[in-house]
């Protein structure tokens, strides 16, 4: 994926929806845990080594498999077939895991767009109207479910 690392940096520094120092492990063999802040904005979440501003890594939540452990109070990150490449987060609580995978579940652009797509239905059930064409975008083939038009 390309990115543009000073807009990448410039999103790390917007407000969080979730921020949290947790024990992290990277993918990669003989990787250890390690205390990291995690913080999550739109899509991405970023981590940094503890009292550092810019970010050592970011993952992209789209196309990603959210899993909670067995430890209650864990969850991983995987993406595509490669679910033993996995991103590990310990939390201090069973509370703050729920936490953070819920956050992660609601952060992606597929779940926003399906709940924009819910919403809209609802909306134009209730007044006849839809929303988005007061925008001009009522016919963008991103706001509509499957093939048919919503």
């Amino acid at each position: 994926m390309r990115y543009n690392e000073k807009e990448l940096l410039s999103l790390a520094k917007q407000p969080a929806e979730k921020a949290d120092e947790l024990w992290m492990k990277g993918p990669k063999k003989g990787s250890v845990l390690k205390k990291r802040l995690v913080k999550l904005v739109v899509n991405f979440l970023f981590y940094f080594r503890i009292d550092e501003e810019e970010p050592i890594g970011a993952l992209l939540l789209e196309h990603c498999t959210l899993t909670q452990e067995e430890d209650d109070a864990a969850f991983s990150i995987h993406f595509g077939e490669e679910s033993e490449r996995k991103y590990f987060f310990k939390c201090a609580s069973k509370e703050q895991c729920g936490e953070w995978v819920e956050a992660l579940t609601n952060a992606s652009y597929e779940f926003m767009r399906k709940n924009l797509i819910f919403y809209r239905n609802e909306i134009q059930k209730m007044t006849g109207k839809d929303p988005l064409e007061q925008f001009g975008i009522s016919e963008d083939s991103r706001f509509q479910l499957g093939t048919g038009k919503v």
